[in-house]
């Protein structure tokens, strides 16, 4: 029997459905909390051309929500390690592989390959590269999202000039510091599992013609109560002010710095500014009862809700070094501290202690 028998027979859909997903192409972004599950789904519905574009390395951290790994796949290239297993479930698509981050040096010519695009990226600069290269490139987008126990869904950029876009929701990119991701507020697994869920299927909607999509809508998730809603979205005037109007100026834009995060550096480079100016610090912005407590590591405590009263012990301190658990918190302590210090070099370490090159992450945690 064929392994698409369950779909040949569903009214509405039938072998013509499926010839449609068989040609199909699409590229998810990301194989994380939303594109696991999206990949597995795409893959067992028999979307003929799948492509995989990450270039992060799994990590203990993605294990509760991330199903495509296991401790075994711990330090892989998350790309690499989806694609291997989807290559061994299934010899009738292709897989395409692409083990590295998406930039605006590649995302054309990457996007440009597929029918449609699944964003399944956790962060705002992400989000609005891939938006504004799929606008430019006349891609439609599968959109997702989750915080704490919400989540959202959405089909943009489906039609043509007139269909909604990311930046028709949100104009100007908030602060990468002002939303936390899941690193800092947490997630329960089985949430960016329904989200993901919902995109595999609203992409195999939009593919085949097969019921009623999200073009142009938001749906809202919540775990708490299942509740659900779905509300119209519309063109905003302001929208194209700040989107690239072609390939080339969308090539020269540095979505980091648009979207608040000219202010980090890497662990690689907090250190060596510690060598190089001997009056550095770092300096952990987290709250005194969180874990893991560090010991064994030249650091100073100044928690976030208590920045703005301890900015004394903070004055003699050139460069500040700041780091949380995941980068959210000390970019917010950046903005905070450059208008008590204008003028003196302060810095939010990317990823904070959980990064994969964090000195704290290898070998500084304590009991």
């Amino acid at each position: 029997m064929d392994r698409f028998a369950r779909q040949y027979v569903l009214p509405g859909f039938g072998k013509e459905a499926q010839e449609k997903l068989k040609k199909s192409k699409i590229l998810v972004i990301g194989a994380g909390g939303l594109g696991c599950p999206a990949l597995l789904y795409l893959a067992a519905a028999g979307v003929g051309t799948i492509g995989i574009m990450d270039g992060d390395l799994v990590s203990v951290s993605n294990l509760n929500r991330q199903i495509l790994f296991g401790e075994s796949d711990l330090g892989m290239n998350k790309a690499e390690t989806a694609a291997h297993y989807l290559k061994s479930k299934y010899s009738d698509i292709l897989i395409d592989c692409i083990p590295e981050f998406i930039t605006t040096e590649n995302a054309a010519s990457v996007i440009s390959k597929y029918d449609l695009i699944l964003d399944g990226s956790d962060n705002f600069p992400t989000r609005y590269l891939v938006n504004d290269a799929c606008v430019l490139l006349g891609k439609p987008l599968v959109f997702g999202a989750i915080y704490q126990n919400q989540g959202q869904v959405g089909i943009l950029n489906a039609n043509d000039s007139n269909s909604i876009n990311y930046r028709d929701l949100f104009p100007d990119p908030p602060t990468a510091y002002e939303i936390p991701n899941c690193n800092e507020t947490g997630v329960l697994g089985v949430l960016p599992g329904i989200i993901g869920t919902i995109q595999a299927a609203e992409a195999i909607k939009f593919i085949t013609g097969y019921g009623n999509t999200l073009i142009d809508k938001m749906l809202f998730y919540n775990l708490l109560d299942h509740q659900s809603y779905e509300v119209g979205l519309s063109k905003n005037p302001d929208a194209h002010l700040s989107m690239p109007k072609t390939i080339t100026e969308f090539m020269e834009m540095d979505y980091a710095v648009v979207c608040g995060n000219g202010d980090s550096i890497n662990w690689v480079e907090a250190i060596g500014l510690l060598e190089k100016f001997p009056n550095g610090k770092l300096v952990d912005v987290r709250e005194k009862d969180e874990a893991p407590r560090l010991k064994n590591f030249d650091h100073i405590l100044v928690p976030i809700s208590e920045i703005e009263e301890t900015t004394s012990v903070l004055s003699l301190i050139d460069p500040l070094l700041l780091f949380c658990q995941s980068g959210v918190r000390s970019l917010k302590s950046v903005k905070i501290l450059e208008k008590a210090f204008p003028g003196k070099k302060i810095h939010s370490i990317s990823g904070g202690i959980e990064a994969l090159d964090s000195p704290i992450n290898k070998n500084y945690y304590g009991n």
